[in-house]
């Protein structure tokens, strides 16, 4: 992991050095673009990650009528489970891929840019320093807010009980943790949010969603 975190910090460095020659040096703007570069390149995953998700999340009701009609019997479960899986052409196991190979990848860029030393003036916007925690909270606010818009893209309207707090817990949770974090690194979850809202919308318009 500190091998991801130092490319995270020099990939920051670099960019923050292209800003510096267009006469704009500015590390907020540099963690911003690299967001961008990173959300761009790992699209196909993310993709096929959301894909897998929606669709499981959508059969979730046919997956509990089962559960409950064979909860004696757990052999005929499984093999019910296996033919609603076959006929609504989903592999339950095709979002853990994905998954897998981005988790490290998000959880390097967390630390790098939360250890990340700012060599130079890191002001950005209404903050002296992105170093440090937002002091207007402005930002803690876009998290929750752009987290809550990005979850609820994906939820279907099948959703149950349990999926509908969590999509208003799940927001509220990021917003406060994000009074604490470094402004930086919660720049780049607002970047990353409106990145996925943009990809989810795409996908939602190309599948001819209304």
């Amino acid at each position: 992991m500190d091998f991801l975190s130092s490319l995270v910090q020099k990939a920051i460095t670099i960019l923050y050095g292209i800003t510096e020659t267009l006469g704009v040096p500015n590390y907020g703007l540099a963690i911003i673009i690299m967001t961008i570069i990173v959300k761009a390149a790992l699209y196909p995953l993310s993709k096929k990650q959301i894909e897998s998700t929606k669709a499981m999340m959508e059969i979730q009701p046919k997956m509990k009528a089962l559960q409950e009609k064979y909860k004696d019997d757990k052999p005929r479960l499984n093999a019910e489970l296996a033919n609603l899986y076959k006929q609504e052409g989903i592999n339950p196991l095709a979002g853990c891929l994905p998954l897998i190979v981005q988790m490290p990848i998000m959880i390097g860029i967390f630390y790098g840019i939360r250890d990340f030393n700012y060599a130079g003036p890191s002001n950005f916007l209404w903050m002296d320093s992105i170093s440090g925690p937002d002091p207007m909270h402005i930002l803690p606010v876009l998290s929750a807010l752009t987290t809550f818009i990005q979850s609820k893209q994906t939820m279907p309207n099948t959703s149950g009980t349990q999926n509908r707090v969590m999509l208003y817990l799940m927001p509220i949770f990021i917003g406060y943790i994000s009074m604490t974090f470094p402004a930086g690194l919660v720049i780049y979850w607002i970047v990353m949010n409106i990145m996925q809202i943009s990809q989810q919308f795409l996908m939602n318009k190309n599948s001819g969603k209304k």
